[in-house]
């Protein structure tokens, strides 16, 4: 590829000048990791990794580089401490810190949470029988946390008689959760704790059994494990264990409270197993076996059991079939595939069954009454949004609680009467500071991919933005495993909207904006769409006016963060600066160690390099193997040691293997949180700090600082 530097404007070269003289002045030096060459072959094709040693998390050399990596991030960003400051305060200025949530009936009790001024975690409390009803505290996550860096909540559930609340907890980041039970009556806690555990749990209706899962050594919950209160967890019966690596086990319980679901998942296929709640003993029966690019969904209702599945239907269909023999043969069709709308799943109530779907990139919602077949449309009024459904415990109910969000309005809590069609606003979560959604635009637009695919773009920004070509742009996407990243509102963007930014979402192919199509033809050896449909809606950015490239920002995480240095190695020229937080980047190395949490399971997704042409494939693209001598834009790369998903190595290694290569003087940084895993700081004003350096490092290198801090 030919490299065709970009010419940056006199300011951001004068920045870059500043900071290669404040390195010199102050005696910063970025660290150099020590280059040990290793080499492999593989296909008869010989790679040179100068810095696989970086894996060794025991070797305290591996750690001493991590640390002299903050202590330089520390150092360059040192002047802006004062913007970083002052971004926080504005941040947390617009939130409401002394907050309740709509509470959320349960039988007799309301349960809900409440944050307080001045500390991290939420309170989960109930009241019981009416709204206004004495408070009981269930659980005190400030308690829970104190004494440790990193602190989140797992699994929490009461028991069908409210008299015991389970709960899981993980203090590290690692996503390995200690299990624990507390009586609500006593507010002690019991004995029973259990090691080892991850998302999921269910409860039988005798109250006193529970059904968990455990982890493998590669971080994959492969064991489903059933619980009786009281006893030695050490004695539990192992109900099911999954041979197959490609496959995740989840437990769940069905809204009627009639069954228990074992569903057991790969990236591609499925199959679900029940058992009657009220017989926790007992064995657990098949609907239908796995078969290979056959996934589906239970949803119980009354005699029957809904399926959601893309049996010879891409963009699913809706199945239903008897509880009494719910096996393939008595499947019946209920609402046929369609090519221009993916079903997203269904949910079941005592009268009516709320579908949702996706079509043209948006969320949309239905409501069928049971009883007369009656279709009721969920309207929205906005051109871009989104939502998303509340819990909804309640089965014998006519009213669904969802949440309404876009770029321009907050959150907002409604509880649609599936009757009537009419909706009530419980509440919209305040935005102090005089916030006013009338003073900005949301958008969308599309841009022209090079095979012709139209890749659409939500953008927000103050209204009276000129189309001009000088505004800062924030240019964010996600692009995997068929998620959609739907636009939803942000009190922090709102630093960034009123310093004039824009921000805007790429709906790249690998995410599911536009039905399973759009996920295919971005996975596997269809992957290079992502990243080609991202510089398309850079360049189309670039040339309706919206921003210019030496304004332009780019932002993702995880396989976000894979696209981020995908994209910086193709078209370095075409951004000024880019921040990439997990990025999964070391992509063969990874895919070629089984040993490594989510490497069997994502075969299904990025391919198995022990194959030739995936081998060859990923070669073409995996950021760290692609990493040459060439100008790089300016970089803030993130990553937590405690990784599960994206182990820390992957962007130290990245990081080593640019400062090696990279021939500008561009600022690139690496910021490793020692406390924590994948998604970061886990207390909400310890996440505010962390998105106020963010924007700090990119205000400063645009030259948007400004004397006052703005």
């Amino acid at each position: 590829m030919l490299y065709h530097a970009a010419s940056p404007s006199t300011l951001m070269g004068a920045l870059a000048l500043g900071v290669f003289l404040l390195s010199a002045r102050i005696g910063l030096k970025a660290p150099a990791a020590k280059a040990i060459p290793k080499t492999s072959t593989i296909h008869g094709d010989t790679r040179v990794d100068e810095y696989s040693w970086l894996r060794e998390r025991s070797n305290p050399e591996v750690i001493r580089y991590l640390e002299d990596e903050n202590r330089y991030t520390e150092a360059v960003m040192k002047h802006t401490e004062p913007l970083q400051a002052k971004l926080y305060e504005e941040m947390r200025r617009r939130i409401q810190e002394t907050d309740l949530s709509v509470p959320e009936k349960i039988d007799n009790y309301f349960y809900y949470q409440k944050t307080v001024e001045g500390l991290q975690y939420p309170v989960f409390c109930r009241k019981r029988d009416a709204p206004d009803a004495p408070e009981e505290i269930i659980l005190d996550q400030n308690a829970l946390a104190a004494g440790h860096e990193y602190f989140r909540l797992g699994v929490h559930q009461p028991s069908p008689n409210h008299r015991l609340f389970a709960f899981s907890t993980d203090t590290n980041g690692s996503e390995t959760y200690t299990l624990a039970l507390k009586d609500l009556s006593t507010g002690e806690l019991l004995q029973d704790q259990i090691p080892q555990t991850y998302y999921g749990l269910a409860w039988g209706n005798d109250n006193k059994t529970f059904f968990y899962t455990t982890l493998d050594p590669a971080k994959r919950p492969y064991r489903l494990f059933r619980h009786t209160v009281g006893t030695d967890p050490a004695h539990d019966k192992l109900v099911y264990e999954e041979k197959d690596e490609k496959f995740f086990v989840h437990i769940s319980k069905t809204r009627s409270q009639k069954y228990i679901l074992l569903t057991l998942e790969s990236e591609t296929s499925s199959e679900v197993r029940y058992l009657p709640a009220d017989e926790p003993a007992a064995e657990f029966h098949l609907i239908e076996p796995r078969r290979p690019n056959v996934e589906y969904g239970v949803e119980h209702h009354g005699d029957r059991f809904f399926i959601v599945t893309n049996e010879n239907a891409k963009n699913f269909k809706l199945m239903e079939t008897p509880v009494s023999d719910p096996s393939r043969r008595n499947w019946r069709e209920v609402i046929p595939h369609r090519e221009a709308v993916k079903l997203d799943g269904v949910d079941a109530f005592e009268n009516h069954l709320v579908i949702y779907e996706r079509e043209n990139g948006l969320r949309k919602m239905r409501i069928r009454n049971m009883s007369t077949g009656e279709i009721r449309t969920v309207d929205f009024p906005e051109p871009v949004y989104t939502f998303f459904p509340a819990t909804n415990p309640e089965f014998h109910t006519h009213f669904l609680r969802f949440n309404y969000t876009s770029l321009v309005t907050p959150r907002s809590v409604f509880d649609y009467d599936m009757n009537t069609g009419r909706r009530e606003l419980k509440k919209q979560y305040e935005v102090l500071g005089g916030y006013g959604p009338e003073r900005y635009q949301s958008e969308r637009i599309f841009a022209r991919a090079p095979d012709g695919a139209s890749v659409p773009i939500s953008l927000v920004y103050k209204k009276g933005m000129a189309r001009n070509g000088k505004n800062p742009l924030l240019l964010y996407a996600y692009g995997a495993y068929g998620l959609s990243t739907d636009p939803v509102f942000s009190s922090d963007r709102l630093s960034l909207l009123d310093r004039n930014f824009i921000f805007a979402i790429a709906h790249v192919r690998g995410g599911g904006e536009m039905g399973r199509s759009w996920y295919e033809n971005g996975k596997l050896l269809h992957k290079k769409n992502t990243f080609t449909d991202f510089i398309a809606c850079a360049e189309h950015l670039i040339a309706e006016g919206y921003t210019t490239k030496d304004r332009l920002v780019i932002y993702g995480g995880s396989a976000g963060g894979l696209l981020i240095g995908a994209v910086v190695n193709m078209r370095p020229e075409l951004f000024k600066i880019a921040i990439a937080k997990v990025p999964f980047v070391d992509v063969i190395n990874t895919m070629l160690d089984e040993s490594l949490p989510l490497t069997v399971t994502e075969f299904e997704e990025w391919g198995n390099p022990k194959e030739k042409q995936y081998y060859d494939y990923m070669k073409s693209y995996a950021p760290y193997e692609n990493v040459t001598a060439k100008a790089y834009p300016h970089m803030l790369v993130t990553t937590g040691l405690n990784d599960p998903r994206v182990s820390f190595w992957e962007p130290a290694k990245w990081v080593a293997r640019l400062r090696k290569l990279k021939t500008d003087d561009n600022v690139l940084l690496l910021k490793t949180n020692m406390g924590a895993g994948h998604g970061g700081a886990s207390g909400r004003y310890d996440r505010l700090k962390e998105t106020a350096f963010e924007y700090a490092f990119i205000l400063d290198l645009l030259g948007m600082a400004g004397a006052d801090g703005r």
